[in-house]
């Protein structure tokens, strides 16, 4: 049984783990700069940044610069869409399919480009389905695998 001693503490640090969590003009202040970074960056604020909490505002938008608008990537701008409308393909999300078509477009690639990554992501899922359905053991693949691509290359040698 608590003492009121104890219940007096209990309440001082109920209270002081509120006022711990609660930084919200903080957050608000990161949430705001980074809308106008986006605005700057992009001409305007799209819904999808406004469907997430102030707190991951700058978080998500920091990541999406980091990696998928960034130039100076070990991957290219139309490879990166093309990847991302492969997954998309994939998950399948309209939203995403259509955003990473027209970024694949803006960013130089062609009909055929775009066919092709969706065709790729088909094949991925295909075979996917037989060896996983069909419970391939996966060191045999493996080990098939590292076989076929030894083959591959002391031909092309």
């Amino acid at each position: 049984m608590l003492t009121l001693k104890g219940k007096i503490g209990l309440v001082v640090l109920a209270a002081g783990a509120l006022l711990a969590i609660t930084p919200a003009q903080a957050e608000d202040a990161s949430a705001t700069a980074t809308y106008k970074d986006i605005q700057a960056t992009l001409g305007s604020v799209p819904d999808m940044f406004k469907t997430l909490p102030d707190v991951a505002v700058a978080g998500a938008w920091a990541e999406i610069k980091g990696v998928q608008l960034n130039p100076n990537t070990a991957l290219d701008g139309k490879t990166k869409e093309l990847l991302g409308l492969a997954v998309a393909a994939q998950i399948p999300c309209q939203y995403c399919i259509y955003f990473h078509t027209e970024a694949a477009k803006l960013n130089g690639a062609s009909d055929e480009e775009i066919k092709e990554a969706v065709a790729m992501a088909a094949i991925v899922r295909h075979w996917s389905t037989m060896l996983n359905g069909s419970q391939v053991d996966l060191a045999t693949f493996k080990k098939q695998t590292d076989d076929v691509f030894a083959a591959v290359k002391a031909k092309s040698q």
